[in-house]
């Protein structure tokens, strides 16, 4: 049978959306590394399906291009609630996720709010093997000059370690980032973010994302990376973040809860085979 999709992206990080609230979507990790490929199949850093949910607009599932399936997508939330909110005509949508349940705004024309829900920071949950500080990392996690500052660390919903680097444009984003991502110290992986502070409202951002590699923008890391900024007063509590495909706005709220807000947009239609 065939199954219809849309290809969608937010800010550059695509993704292909699957509706699987008529029928079940249960693809293998091959099968997700298929439809991610770019050069023989439909492409995109994320595989998403939309699926019933009690009590919640829908349910969520996210894997990555290299088949594993993880528990949070920033940039893939925010376009689901863009489409679940267009298919309601409400303003709001309640997502389920395996990581938490999520709440998606109108902010705009085609710009989506999504509530993130409080970072986690305690070593255990992002996780980390052995314990740390996780506002500022004591231990080396690649030897070069650019990443001499301690990394710091958050989860939302999925591990992220953040550098903070004097210039995004010298920092090694594609030669330490596939090698951080799988250091010992991250028993479940990791996503690397890459943080040049250009004032306390302003980050420029690059992430090496777990199991998708350098891509254009990343919601949960960009959250990861305005946390990181925050709690080493780097910046102020909201910021706007600059990533490779556009911008986001991302506060960090006094109640704990990590607000993103930025665009969605439909590329295409088609089936799936």
């Amino acid at each position: 049978m065939s199954r219809p999709f849309l290809k969608m992206n937010g800010l550059g990080n695509d993704f292909v959306v699957v509706e699987a609230r008529s029928a079940p979507f249960a693809p293998s990790a091959a099968e997700v590394r298929a439809i991610a490929d770019r050069a023989t199949g439909i492409g995109c850093d994320q595989l998403i399906a939309i699926e019933p949910a009690e009590g919640a607009d829908a349910r969520v599932r996210f894997w990555n291009a290299d088949g594993e399936e993880v528990s949070a997508c920033g940039n893939g939330t925010r376009c689901v609630g863009w489409l679940l909110m267009q298919s309601s005509g409400k303003d709001e949508a309640v997502i389920e996720t395996k990581a938490a349940r999520l709440v998606a705004t109108r902010a705009g024309e085609r710009l989506v709010s999504v509530d993130m829900g409080a970072p986690r920071l305690e070593w255990a949950e992002i996780p980390l093997s052995e314990p740390h500080d996780t506002r500022a990392l004591n231990v080396k996690l690649y030897d070069h000059p650019a990443l001499c500052e301690p990394a710091g660390c958050a989860s939302m919903g999925n591990p992220h370690v953040v550098f903070f680097v004097p210039d995004i444009e010298t920092a090694p984003v594609t030669e330490a980032g596939p090698a951080v991502e799988r250091h010992p110290l991250f028993p479940e992986h990791v996503n690397v973010g890459f943080a040049q502070v250009k004032d306390r409202g302003r980050i420029r951002l690059r992430v090496w994302e777990r199991g998708a590699g350098l891509t254009k923008a990343c919601g949960t890391g960009a959250c990861a990376a305005l946390v990181a900024a925050a709690r080493r007063d780097l910046t102020d509590r909201a910021a706007v973040m600059e990533l490779d495909g556009g911008e986001l706005l991302i506060e960090w709220r006094e109640d704990g809860r990590v607000i993103m807000t930025g665009p969605a947009a439909v590329d295409f239609a088609g089936e799936l085979k």
